[in-house]
């Protein structure tokens, strides 16, 4: 079964601006308690992260896919705890201890906003932890979050991270795979969770790190991600698209392999 996305030219409303062009706060608990319940459940949705080293561009490539599905998007560099921050400002790596809790928040935020796009008893489920993120996200206006008052009725609920996921771990984490089953029961069926890969070459990368501005992330710590990234290529809903590809051709891709994979759980790499 195809996955039926809107055209990539289609508009999407920000979180924080309505149909009419009036800006607005989405407070979770308000919109989770006023919008009425929907015959879906977390299968319906998709959780799409888009990975790979810094510097090949994923938060471009995220915001872009946010306008052309209508979902939210976050950047979840903005989710590290500040003791990451501060050791990736000094030029120190972290460690998996150190990510972690990093990746647990960004699945947690993903399950937390899908449950309240869902409505009715489903945002019952959700993590705190993962609503205040979301809040500070509103509050910031650090992410594009389509409303989910004024959401179009037969839009499929979802949500879109930037994420590096370097090692294959990392990425089990984000599908959720390292839940318990007590803790997976809370939640209406497995949110399915895709990878779009960013792969680009060396040389193209430092050029990239080396004309940035403002990012905590080191140029000299590039190697040490490559030498990190376990290719998610042979895995299970994931598609590669190249960082010299235009924005434009990166989003058609993914919404390409999208409607042609048979649900958001099987879509085929593509190389």
């Amino acid at each position: 079964m195809s996955v039926p996305v809107p055209s990539v030219d289609s508009e999407a409303p920000t979180y924080s601006e309505d149909r009419e062009g009036n800006h607005m706060a989405v407070d979770l608990d308000s919109s989770v308690e006023s919008k009425p319940p929907v015959d879906r459940n977390m299968s319906d949705a998709v959780f799409l992260v888009v990975m790979g080293v810094s510097g090949t561009g994923k938060s471009t490539l995220g915001a872009a896919l946010s306008k052309a599905l209508r979902l939210p998007f976050i950047d979840g560099d903005d989710l590290h705890p500040q003791s990451n921050v501060d050791k990736m400002s000094r030029g120190e790596p972290l460690t998996d201890a150190d990510r972690r809790p990093w990746l647990e928040t960004i699945r947690r935020t993903a399950v937390s906003s899908v449950l309240s796009q869902l409505g009715g008893d489903h945002g019952s489920h959700a993590e705190p932890s993962a609503e205040t993120a979301l809040d500070q996200h509103n509050m910031f206006g650090r992410s594009d979050h389509p409303s989910s008052s004024v959401r179009d009725k037969g839009q499929k609920p979802g949500i879109i991270i930037a994420c590096s996921a370097l090692k294959r771990s990392y990425r089990s984490v984000l599908r959720g795979e390292t839940l318990s089953e007590a803790e997976a029961s809370k939640h209406s069926g497995k949110l399915p969770t895709c990878f779009v890969h960013m792969k680009g070459s060396r040389e193209v990368l430092t050029d990239r790190m080396m004309k940035r501005q403002g990012h905590f992330m080191k140029a000299a710590m590039l190697d040490s991600q490559l030498k990190t990234l376990e290719s998610p290529e042979n895995e299970e809903g994931v598609v590669t698209v190249s960082i010299e590809w235009s924005t434009e051709d990166q989003v058609q891709e993914v919404v390409k392999a999208l409607e042609d994979g048979e649900g958001q759980q099987h879509i085929a790499s593509k190389h």
